[in-house]
């Protein structure tokens, strides 16, 4: 894929060309919007959002015919490239990234009927026999917040992602092991690491109508406690068969109630600043 960015970044017209063919193509159009953010990241926004229109054509094609992802992944993450470029903060992304989630959920609003397939899909699924009497679902009015928190959850983790690839695809170009130090480096503030903590005690006991925003507070905390591991890692130079440990542990609920909490500490204690890296 770095092929892939470097083709794009020879000019205008190869990055339009790129962004937009992939951007129809089904099982390769989440490439499209990388290659937007890495427009943005490299040469501002003004050269990106020029590369934002012609990627916006497939992406919206895609919405119309009822998938709204690409093109809310194509917005989010360029808007977080926006916030990366100009604050070089990956803190300040992650804060915007929950504005991502928050909006993704809003959009629903404007297709509901994007909720109701989710609901009869899962029905569908449910009505196999082999699963009858073992799964039950829950009501309606129950369910649908759920879809919507899920939908929220997996548009931000999204654009996060594609602004990750991009820059790293920005690194591996022009600047090979910049990211790997800059990821290895964040880091929340304490006083962010309370707000988010203070938001999802509040969204979660607060009104119904609040509580499908909840886990958004805590997806920043997920990506800060990895790029914890990540970092102390690096620091200690542990083998890589360590990291593939990790995340098959993050599949545990309790591993990643853990990876938040250990976030949190980092916040106030900073851990890896107490290190002395390996020899």
């Amino acid at each position: 894929m770095k092929a892939l960015a470097g083709f794009a970044m020879t000019g205008r017209r190869q990055a339009v060309l790129a962004a937009t063919l992939l951007g129809f193509l089904p099982l390769v159009n989440f490439l499209s919007a990388p290659i937007v953010a890495l427009v943005c990241l490299r040469h501002g926004m003004t050269e990106g959002l020029l590369v934002l229109i012609w990627a916006a054509l497939p992406a919206a094609a895609w919405a119309v015919a009822g998938d709204m992802i690409p093109l809310l992944t194509l917005l989010g993450s360029v808007a977080l490239a926006a916030v990366l470029r100009s604050s070089a903060s990956w803190e300040l992304v992650l804060l915007g990234a929950i504005v991502v989630g928050i909006g993704a959920q809003l959009a629903l609003l404007v297709q509901p009927g994007f909720v109701e397939l989710m609901m009869q899909q899962i029905e569908l699924l449910l009505a196999n026999p082999e699963l009858q009497g073992q799964v039950s679902i829950l009501p309606p009015e129950q369910l649908q917040p759920l879809l919507r928190m899920f939908y929220g959850m997996m548009l931000m983790f999204l654009a996060v992602s594609v602004l990750i690839l991009a820059r790293y695809w920005q690194a591996a170009l022009y600047n090979p092991g910049g990211f790997r130090q800059e990821f290895h480096r964040l880091r929340l503030g304490w006083k962010t690491s309370a707000m988010l903590s203070g938001a999802f005690v509040l969204t979660t006991l607060g009104p119904a109508a609040l509580q499908p925003f909840a886990i958004l507070f805590v997806m920043p905390l997920l990506v800060a406690g990895v790029a914890l591991v990540h970092g102390i890692a690096g620091l200690k130079r542990l083998p890589s068969a360590v990291m593939v440990i990790f995340y098959v542990a993050l599949m545990s609920p309790v591993m990643t109630q853990i990876l938040m909490l250990a976030a949190i500490a980092d916040s106030w204690l900073d851990f890896r600043s107490r290190m002395q890296p390996s020899a």
